[in-house]
């Protein structure tokens, strides 16, 4: 089950319950490893990537096409070679036993997200009778969802939904639309069975003590967190924290208290930005954000290149060449490099897709320069304020075209402050605004505040 676009299909699902009300859940994932050796030019070339790069208009991938959309994805009615977690997990959603195993799968059906998401809200009649041999899978995997959602959501994961912009191109590659693109039922039963898999195979190889490579995030900036406690406090939610660090679990009631404010959107983005980048180590210290004490990535080894080395230890160990023929020690000699290396790829790349985006956006608003909007206020900053709008594009309305008052910024409360008229601009508020400008070498998109007489 993936977007409907994508062609590097690195995961496949399996799903059934036996007479116990045990799930039995396989995870099978694309086994990259077998096609690119370690060593080879390659492995060299994907190490110097370290990830697929998502841009607005292409993608760059980390492996070459022919094996990333070809014989490595796991294309419907093709036998592909895969390595597969097998879990079985009870009714409240612990995995009570597990094994990874050097698997050969076929796919019955290439699903889309829309697909399944309209099949399980019963809005798509063509969508259920062609897929009606795999409905009930499909409802067995929405009940295990929920299950594993709620078992993460009692230890203390932290869970931000932000939407995501979706930018629609024109044969031409100009941006014709950008609308915000939300989580559904489908990619949170994806997102929950990969996660699971991660953890039960990082929890398998810490605890065996083997050479391996972890996805970890370390606890938020202290000081960060008082002022994000400041701020909450100014808007009447009081969060204490029970010791000298904050938690997940408080993270967690943090963004729940929030739920229906004005500003919600706003205060959990500056919540997120309390946190510290999850990155690639050697050692397994756990996941704040996930409250998770063994984490690694392993579902996604077309496009990333930590779970492609994640799969050659795996073999090795499966066919007893970690000890047997030293494997052990090429291993510690080479991985804190590959782990150092792939974060700072993802870093990277991250960059380069939000800035793709942000230009695309720019693009998208100079064919609406002069059209007045409503957005709300994202950002406040002591040279103006930010002002997202309802399909994700944001922009910024400068200090200087604030003519009715001269402004100063209240750095705890983040509002700016008029000296003499007491208009207050802060996190949350609704405003219209006029679209003044663009700058697609900056990526830039510039507001102005439109008063009320203004619109008539």
């Amino acid at each position: 089950i993936d977007g409907a676009s994508a062609k590097d299909l690195d995961d496949a699902v399996s799903l059934e319950k036996d007479e116990k009300g045990r799930w039995i859940l396989g995870v099978h994932i694309a086994d990259v490893s077998n096609y690119v050796q370690g060593g080879s030019a390659l492995d060299r070339e994907a190490l110097k990537r370290g990830t697929s790069v998502y841009l607005a208009d292409r993608v760059i991938p980390m492996l070459p096409v022919r094996l990333s959309n070809g014989i490595c994805s796991l294309n419907q009615g093709q036998d592909r070679l895969t390595l597969s977690c097998l879990m079985d997990v009870n009714e409240k959603g612990k995995v009570i036993s597990h094994k990874i195993a050097e698997t050969v799968i076929r796919v019955d059906e290439r699903m889309c997200y829309t697909d399944v998401k309209n099949i399980l809200e019963d809005t798509d009649e063509v969508a259920k009778k062609r897929y009606e041999a795999l409905i009930p899978m499909f409802f067995l995997m929405k009940e295990l969802s929920g299950i594993l959602r709620s078992r993460r959501h009692t230890r203390g994961s932290i869970d931000f939904d932000f939407p995501e912009s979706k930018i629609i191109l024109n044969a031409a590659g100009r941006a014709i639309d950008v609308q915000p693109y939300e989580a559904n039922v489908a990619t949170r039963i994806i997102e929950d069975f990969m996660l699971l898999a991660n953890e039960t195979v990082a929890q398998e190889y810490c605890t065996g003590d083997y050479p391996f490579v972890y996805r970890t995030h370390e606890n938020p900036d202290p000081e960060k967190i008082e002022s994000l406690l400041m701020l909450l406090h100014n808007e009447g939610v009081n969060i204490q924290k029970s010791g000298q660090e904050i938690t997940p679990g408080e993270i967690q009631e943090i963004l729940e208290s929030i739920e229906g404010m004005p500003n919600e959107a706003q205060i959990s983005r500056l919540t997120l930005r309390t946190m510290k980048q999850a990155k690639y180590t050697t050692e397994c210290s756990g996941h704040f954000g996930l409250a998770a004490k063994y984490y690694c990535h392993f579902t996604s080894p077309i496009r990333r290149y930590p779970d492609l080395q994640i799969h050659r230890i795996i073999h090795d160990r499966l066919r007893g060449r970690l000890v047997r023929e030293g494997r052990t020690e090429h291993y510690k000699e080479i991985l804190d490099e590959v782990a150092r290396q792939s974060s700072v790829c993802e870093r990277r790349a991250d960059e380069a897709e939000r800035e793709s985006d942000k230009l695309k956006k720019a693009e998208y608003m100079s064919y609406h320069l002069g059209e007045i909007f409503e957005g709300i206020i994202s950002g406040v900053t002591a040279y103006g304020f930010y002002v997202e709008l309802p399909n994700t594009v944001e922009g910024l309305v400068h200090v200087t075209t604030l003519v009715d008052d001269y402004f100063h910024y209240n750095e705890s409360t983040y509002e700016l402050v008029g000296e003499v008229t007491n208009i207050r601009y802060k996190l949350g508020q609704r405003v219209h605004v006029m679209v003044t400008g663009t700058d697609k070498i900056l990526r830039t998109i510039d507001f102005r505040v439109v008063r009320e007489n203004e619109e008539e």
